[in-house]
């Protein structure tokens, strides 16, 4: 019995916690209602907890928060935490500033090369990376993760893009074009099987004469 009410009493403290912290509106919800009023996740953007930071950003460029464009360049040029400043960026990016995309780009070869990936693996278009693909002298950590984000977005005229570093000799690069191209082809193959065939025309058969 006495079981019963410690382990009662477990859920009921565990209750209270998380209802206080729902009180509390501090961390946005991963899920973004676009009714969500985005003044409230600008104003998590001065939040001490710098995952609140991030994840208020990551809200604000899922809501593409236009009207927050001068919010976020403020906490930008405060920002001191590389993970919250590359989130801003993102956010940045969605509200039309494109110039970002290149530091977002950058941070491929860093620590941060995860995060960087999942960002661009959201972009609306494939062919805005394909300026970065082409430049030569990319470390590979950039390469393997333009190729990473392509093979979701990508289609047919990326593949030729891609083709060529089939046959390169940075550890890891070709792996990943590999990867990214048997992705691609398998969606396009998906998207064709899926696309519903034109209806065969039966003609009327003819009635023979009496």
């Amino acid at each position: 019995m006495k079981n019963l009410y410690s382990t009662i009493g477990m859920f009921l403290l565990a209750g209270a916690f998380f209802t206080a912290r729902g009180q509390t509106g501090t961390l946005p919800q991963d899920g973004v209602d676009a009714r969500v009023d985005s003044a409230e996740f600008a104003g998590q953007l001065g939040h001490v907890d710098p995952l609140v930071r991030q994840r208020a950003g990551e809200a604000l460029a899922r809501l593409a928060a236009g009207d927050q464009k001068k919010v976020v360049e403020g906490y930008h040029l405060q920002e001191k935490n590389k993970e919250v400043r590359l989130a801003l960026d993102w956010a940045l990016h969605r509200m039309g500033k494109a110039e970002t995309l290149f530091r977002i780009v950058n941070e491929l070869n860093s620590s941060r090369h995860d995060q960087a990936v999942g960002y661009l693996k959201q972009l609306d278009r494939a062919n805005l990376l394909y300026p970065f693909l082409k430049q030569n002298g990319n470390p590979r950590k950039v390469t393997m993760g333009l190729l990473e984000a392509l093979a979701q977005l990508g289609d047919g005229e990326t593949l030729e893009m891609i083709k060529p570093l089939r046959d390169s000799f940075a550890p890891g690069v070709a792996e990943a074009a590999e990867v990214a191209i048997e992705l691609i082809e398998a969606r396009i193959a998906q998207t064709e099987t899926a696309r519903p065939s034109r209806p065969r025309t039966v003609g009327t058969a003819e009635r023979p004469s009496p």
